[in-house]
């Protein structure tokens, strides 16, 4: 398993097999999906799919969500990091990256989304050398919004997601080395 980067507090790696339990754990909370639509798995089948999914975009993209792990328990928290999407148009756009960061309830409110979201924009900078990554959330998702602010970028505008049926808002951050 590929480990990506490391924080103070937090291991960085790909999801993998054995993530399946922890995964449906997280992903089945309807909490952890208030702004997300509302949809929380309902088997351990969706999961499954879902890491299916990350270790295919591992392998044809080279980047995909990762695991957040708390260096000292070793504990998976959930999940953080770059994801290239080239399904759907979002805002208007295809083929962009973005940092997104999903993790447990006991998680909140540490710190984690924003140091693992830092460290996921180091590395779009400096290892792949991406000019732009973007953020978005549900509008009412005031958490989220100040993590990405303290990664770093910055509000852009509001739109509505037809497709899930959301007001979200758009963010990105420029590397101006690479401009």
């Amino acid at each position: 398993m590929k480990i990506y980067t490391e924080t103070k507090r937090l291991i960085l790696r790909e999801i993998v097999q054995t993530d399946l339990e922890a995964m449906f754990e997280l992903d089945s909370d309807p909490e952890v999906h208030k702004y997300l639509g509302n949809k929380p798995v309902k088997s351990i089948e969706e999961s499954q799919k879902y890491i299916d999914s990350l270790q295919q975009q591992y392998t044809e993209r080279g980047i995909g969500r990762w695991a957040v792990i708390n260096k000292e328990t070793q504990e998976f928290m959930g999940w953080s990091g770059l994801k290239l999407n080239t399904e759907e148009s979002m805002n208007s756009y295809i083929n962009y990256y973005d940092v997104g960061y999903r993790l447990m309830k006991p998680f909140w409110g540490k710190g984690y989304a924003t140091e693992s979201g830092k460290a996921a924009i180091q590395y779009a900078f400096e290892t792949m050398k991406l000019k732009t990554v973007y953020g978005i959330t549900e509008m009412g998702n005031q958490a989220s919004h100040d993590a990405l602010l303290k990664i770093g970028l910055h509000y852009m505008e509001d739109f509505y997601c037809k497709k899930e049926d959301l007001n979200l808002r758009w963010y990105e951050i420029t590397n101006i080395s690479r401009m």
